[in-house]
């Protein structure tokens, strides 16, 4: 078929050739006019439904991070207020605990102080020497001696008195001395228990001093956030990536932790419920081990729900504290037995090894060795078994932390791939208006030859034209006759 179209004007495959391409050129230039106005409508189509849908992805993007926006701004907001509460109440129970007794402290103290005052005035109403005394001594002792015998007597017996006398004072002194000595020694306990009393009173004041700075720090941001600053979001933006990280990692850490004890009751449950039921394309078993590792899941969740310290089931911690302290209970109760049935099981997971092992050796001839020691490992898997719910049961903590995170990185995630959608869609668009112009063109240089034919043709024309439009010379005489026949001065 191609041949015959080809040697359908000439035997000639070249000339044949030939004129199919003439033909074909004159085709398209005569359909020139319609083919640029298919290229630029095409263009023209593709260009504006990329913009519309441009437009649309822009404002879909801008809700998204508007409700981004109120959402972390919401989650900031709780967070906040429970942070400025816990506070709060941290220093009302400062205040019932240690300032309540402040009138007490404060009489132990009056009391304290005017003790020791009396202590103070006592140890300092000590009796002074008698005056002149060395005076008195120092004169009686330069009296010249005397021959006479009752003269020196006399001179004898009053330096001996006075010696006596001076004596007495001396011991009188040294024992009020001592007695002072003693009172300021009484006065120590009332230092020491003054200066405790005055220490709690520095303590309690400088806990409330640190918790009121750091009330204010709270109050600050928390105003940041209630107005919406860009500063704010930031931060809280900032710190959910954070805990996602970082609730991720202990997530991934307590999975391998639940496949550990998966594992560890994965081969007594098959002996249990045996192993060769399957539901899809696992063993009935491995179902009712992970059922088990689920189950103390959910109770670990149901018990810190009813202690309040995560909020995944607001109905939970909305009971009243009766029901709320028997659902602990009941939840403590069964993850106790549920960790109970895994010790027991992973005990028996010992067992079932250990018979197995012994099948090996009498299958194989050899003697069976009763190995040593052999309750160590039992002992341990059956703690392990035993700790191990316990530890999967606060895995709710860091799965809150993950899910309140994870609407924040969600959202942050679709921001970005909406935007790079918008930024395609705008290439795209681009794109195809750009090709649309270089289809045009590239039409055109398939027809160059009657193009280039078509302007020699029309240059003529075009000068033509060019010269009509052209004004005429200005002829000042014809000017000047006509102002002359009207009358009017040039």
């Amino acid at each position: 078929m191609f041949n015959q179209l080809l040697t359908l004007w000439s035997d000639s495959p070249a000339l044949s050739l030939a004129i199919w391409l003439v033909i074909l050129v004159v085709v398209l230039y005569l359909g020139r006019r319609h083919a640029h106005q298919l290229f630029r409508a095409s263009g023209r189509a593709v260009h504006g439904a990329m913009r519309l849908w441009s437009r649309s992805i822009g404002q879909l993007e801008s809700r998204l991070v508007a409700r981004n926006r109120d959402v972390l701004l919401a989650m900031g907001r709780r967070s906040a207020e429970a942070a400025i509460e816990r506070d709060f109440n941290r220093v009302h129970t400062i205040m019932e605990r240690d300032l309540s007794r402040y009138p007490n402290l404060h009489r132990k103290i009056a009391d304290a102080i005017e003790k020791i005052e009396a202590d103070y005035q006592e140890a300092s109403d000590a009796p002074p020497l008698p005056p002149a005394w060395s005076e008195v001594i120092e004169t009686v002792s330069g009296l010249p001696g005397s021959s006479d015998p009752a003269v020196h007597k006399v001179l004898e017996n009053i330096r001996e008195v006075i010696e006596d006398a001076h004596k007495e004072t001396l011991k009188l002194y040294q024992k009020s001395s001592r007695e002072r000595h003693r009172i300021l020694a009484g006065m120590q306990p009332q230092w020491r228990s003054l200066d405790q009393n005055l220490s709690q009173v520095k303590q309690t004041i400088d806990g409330l001093d640190e918790r009121s700075k750091t009330i204010d720090e709270q109050m600050q941001e928390y105003a940041a956030i209630r107005a919406g600053e860009d500063k704010a979001v930031n931060s809280l933006t900032a710190s959910s990536m954070t805990q996602f990280l970082i609730a991720g990692l202990v997530l991934a850490v307590a999975l391998m932790g639940g496949l550990i004890n998966f594992h560890l009751i994965a081969m007594p449950m098959s002996e249990m419920v045996g192993s060769n039921s399957y539901v899809g394309s696992m063993r009935i078993s491995d179902v009712a081990a992970l059922v088990i590792i689920l189950l103390e899941v959910a109770m670990g969740v149901f018990l810190l729900e009813s202690l309040r310290i995560t909020h995944l089931f607001p109905i939970i911690g909305s009971m009243d504290d009766r029901m709320r302290r028997r659902m602990m209970i009941v939840s403590l109760t069964l993850l106790t037995i549920l960790a109970s049935i895994e010790a027991s099981l992973a005990y028996m997971r010992d067992l079932l090894a250990l018979d197995r092992e012994a099948l090996n050796q009498t299958l194989t001839g050899a003697a069976v060795v009763e190995a040593q020691f052999r309750w160590i490992p039992s002992i341990g898997q059956m703690v392990l078994g035993f700790i191990l719910p316990f530890v999967l049961a606060f895995v709710a903590i860091p799965l809150e932390s993950f899910i309140h995170s994870l609407r924040t990185v969600v959202g942050v995630m679709v921001v970005a791939l909406l935007r790079g959608l918008r930024l395609i869609v705008r290439l795209v668009g681009g794109m195809a208006n750009h090709l649309s112009k270089m289809l045009v063109h590239l039409y055109d240089m398939l027809i160059v030859v009657p193009l280039a034919i078509e302007q020699w043709v029309n240059r003529p024309r075009s000068s033509e034209r060019k010269a009509d439009r052209e004004d005429p010379p200005w002829d000042d005489s014809e000017d000047l006759e006509a102002t002359k026949v009207v009358g009017v001065k040039p």
